[in-house]
């Protein structure tokens, strides 16, 4: 009796130390659900408005304009010729896409280090930026063809014009935001200017840094489709295969790779800020 009544009572302290472990499985399920499920609603009820708006509002004869989702899906993208042209472009843009977004981190970066260290440096370079944002970019893609050709290279310049200012300015505003009193500390300390810049400023920007990486990402994204539009030369993206669908004008390979080119900037926009938490980690609000 003794022996079955020490045995029993592990039993039962395992099973109630497992309640709060299954307790927190069934809140982070419940939470995955609730964040799933408002998208899943509203995609459905934008491929219910398509197929209305496909068989409903326009005749058969006008149903290129906008056809029906499945026929985008097996026209485009399981097309034996229009399926490997999507992918071919899409892989093409997505690569100089990431190198215009790296080329424009490093200057970006640096850029707003510079700026951040004087403000006769900020009031010197700030402009520039801003006058970089305000050019529109169709105005400058073909400067940038007529001086570096119309190749990989002068479609890099543009995803990197494109993604420069939000990494610049949030960048700026992450080095200018460090609380005053961890900035008193390091003066008590005797810190060096390196120091304070690799060991205050940069870890407390890192949030601002990587929500201005979230948007130059998507802008490098449209930077090499805008850069596809112009250049005609070197290897194909995915915006020439969108210019070429629509001057043929065929509808299902066109809406296909334009869904494409979205997947893509979604899928980046996904990554870079499930890259924000793994650098950021639980010490910020932001990465909640």
């Amino acid at each position: 009796m003794t022996t079955s009544i020490s045995v029993a009572k592990p039993a039962r302290a395992a099973a109630v130390a497992a309640i709060p472990v299954t307790r927190k499985r069934g809140a982070r399920a419940r939470r995955v659900v609730a964040a799933i499920w408002p998208p899943v609603v509203v995609f459905a009820l934008v491929l219910a408005g398509w197929y209305a708006v496909s068989y409903l509002a326009l005749a058969p004869e006008r149903r290129f304009l906008l056809p029906p989702p499945h026929e985008v899906v097996v026209s485009g993208f399981f097309d034996p010729i229009a399926g490997p042209t999507i992918l071919t472009g899409l892989l093409q843009t997505a690569l100089v896409a990431a190198v215009g977004l790296g080329v424009a981190v490093v200057v970006g970066v640096a850029w707003g280090i510079a700026m951040s260290q004087a403000r006769w440096a900020e009031r010197s370079l700030f402009p520039y930026a801003v006058l970089l944002q305000c050019i529109p970019i169709l105005a400058l893609v073909p400067l940038v063809g007529f001086w570096f050709g119309f190749g990989f290279f002068a479609r890099v310049i543009v995803c990197a014009l494109m993604a420069l200012f939000p990494i610049v300015s949030n960048t700026l505003f992450g080095l200018r935001s460090v609380d005053p009193r961890m900035r008193d500390l390091f003066a008590l300390q005797r810190a060096s200017s390196a120091q304070v810049l690799f060991k205050l400023e940069l870890p407390a920007a890192l949030p601002a840094m990587f929500a201005g990486l979230r948007i130059s990402a998507g802008l490098a994204v449209v930077g090499a489709i805008v850069a596809d539009f112009f250049f005609r030369q070197g290897t194909a993206g995915i915006g020439t295969a969108i210019s070429r669908y629509q001057a043929m004008v065929q509808g299902p390979p066109l809406f296909a790779a334009i869904i494409a080119a979205a997947l893509l900037g979604i899928a980046v926009f996904v990554f870079f800020g499930w890259l924000s938490r793994r650098v950021v980690g639980a010490w910020h609000d932001s990465a909640s």
